[in-house]
Parts: structure tokens; C-alpha cells; sequence
């Protein structure tokens, strides 16, 4: 069974469909990376499978069961999401945000519990933010306030977490940063995590699924050996590029070309063998 799957989705807009008939299916237990070019939906697509955005028809399944018909609450147990660049209020620390995520879990009968306690504890731990538990999060870094965000959706609980760019506006090391975070999430807890990123060879790094979101619909979605090819970056992207191999790891990776220069002779791909 899928964690998650669309049944003939359309989104839209007022009068115009940004998503149209869509049939997906997001594998359980694996990364899955939305990639497209700016306006193609990737992000409506995410907010919709979140429950932040009404169909204009069609339907959305969670674990198997339609969503519309879960409470708001009942969602939030099963589903956490990140929007991109979220906001804290000014002084709320490190542990204040994180406690946010066992909201789902109090109500008049239920105050907080032990286990929410545990919970947020292990979320600080698992993002390594215990030593700045007590600091605002406007005065973190920005990977540390991206992590910071992260060990709030974590201690929900969800078994499946949604992230609208969560490396946007982060230098290289700490989109690392944040993207080793997510894999290991993944190998060691079986989170299903479904994210938008930007970089196309970051996405095939860490991707064990891509779907690549263009002209209203799904163009393709594989691994990223199936799905990264010059044909799709070319439709996709309106870019002439090679693809050869990641020297470290073995994944796909997108060498574009200039627009302003004369493209050079094609790199001679080597095979990489990973020991």
C-alpha cells in the first residue's frame, strides 16, 4: 500500500488547473523528491497531499482511506508538513517549538504526558539541537533554525513528514546538513518522506523515488536513473544539459549548458565503482 496516492487530482486556482487528473502514488518507507520548473505545482501539489489545499476534484489517500474524511487532528497524527520558510514567534526557543508538534495530542482529557515529553526529547536529540534547547530560534543559523523546524515535525510522530524546499536559502553545508538529517530519518526509522528540492543532482543523491511535475501533470517518476535524462531536462526545464555520473556516489548528475557560451565537447562518462 502506498502512504500516500492521488486518484484522478485536479488543483487549481480560481479558474485555472495548476494540477489536472493526476494518478500518483508515493512508495512507503522511501524519499520521494518532487522536481519541476518555478509555477509547475510541485508546491501546490505537496500542500494538497497535506490537506492545506482543497481539490477541485478528484481524491487524496492516506495509508489506503480517503482524507477528507480524517479530522484535522487524526491527519496531524499521521502526517506532519514544513512549509517553506516558516516563521517563529520572536523568543519562542528551541524546546518551545518542538513542544508544538504534540499539539495534535492535547486536548481538555490529555494534557501533556510523559510521552510527549519523550517524544520531544528524542526529536532534540535526533537533530542534535539538546545543547541549544533553550535558545530563541531567531537566533540560530540557518541550518540550525532549519533543524530546529524539523525536530518540531518529528515530534509529531507522523510516520510520514511532507517539506516544501528545506534547503531553500541554505549555503551547500547545510543543505548537506539537512538532507544527511533526512536520509538518516529514513534508514533508521522508515519514515516516508516526501520534500521539493531544487537542485537536480541533490534530489538523485538522496531520492530514492523522483517525480517530475510539468504542464499540469506528472511527465515522469522513477528512480532517478529513469527519470533524470537529457530528453526530460530539456521539456522540463527548457535546458540543454549532460547527464553523467556522480563521481562519489554513482546518482545522476546535470551538467548544463551555457546559454551564453559555446557548449564544449561532451565529457567521456567513466564508470564509477563503488566499493
Amino acid at each position: 500500500m502506498s502512504a500516500l496516492e492521488t486518484r484522478q487530482l485536479t488543483l487549481s486556482y480560481g479558474d485555472r488547473n495548476i494540477i489536472e487528473a493526476l494518478d500518483l502514488h508515493i512508495p512507503r518507507g522511501k524519499i520521494t523528491v518532487f522536481i519541476g520548473s518555478n509555477g509547475s505545482g510541485k508546491s501546490t501539489l505537496l500542500r494538497s497531499l497535506a490537506r492545506l489545499l482543497k481539490p477541485k476534484d478528484g481524491s487524496i489517500l492516506l495509508d489506503g482511506q480517503s482524507i477528507a474524511k480524517h479530522s484535522t487532528k487524526e491527519v496531524a497524527k499521521r502526517l506532519a508538513i514544513l512549509p517553506q520558510g516558516p516563521t517563529a514567534p520572536e523568543g519562542l526557543t528551541v524546546l518551545q517549538l518542538a513542544k508544538q508538534g504534540r499539539y495534535p495530542y492535547q486536548n481538555w482529557l490529555q494534557q501533556w504526558s510523559e510521552e510527549d515529553e519523550e517524544m520531544v526529547k528524542k526529536a532534540l536529540e535526533a537533530t542534535q539541537l539538546m545543547p541549544l534547547a533553550d535558545r530563541p530560534v531567531d537566533s540560530l543559523s540557518g541550518g540550525q533554525r532549519q533543524r530546529a523546524w524539523i525536530a518540531m515535525t518529528l515530534a509529531q510522530g507522523t510516520e510520514t513528514i511532507l517539506l516544501d524546499e528545506p534547503t531553500t536559502y541554505l549555503d551547500m553545508s547545510h543543505q548537506i546538513e539537512i538532507l544527511d538529517l533526512l536520509f538518516e530519518l529514513n534508514e533508521t526509522e522508515q519514515r516516508t518522506i516526501v520534500m521539493v528540492l531544487h537542485d537536480l543532482n541533490l534530489a538523485c543523491r538522496y531520492a530514492h523515488h523522483i517525480v517530475a511535475v510539468h504542464g499540469q501533470s506528472v511527465v515522469a517518476e522513477g528512480t532517478p536513473d529513469e527519470v533524470l535524462t537529457t530528453d526530460l531536462v530539456r521539456t522540463v526545464f527548457h535546458m540543454d544539459c549532460q547527464i553523467t555520473q556522480d563521481p562519489l556516489y554513482g546518482t545522476p548528475m546535470c551538467i548544463p549548458y551555457s546559454k551564453s557560451r559555446i557548449a564544449p565537447q561532451p565529457i567521456e562518462q567513466k564508470t564509477v565503482v563503488m566499493s
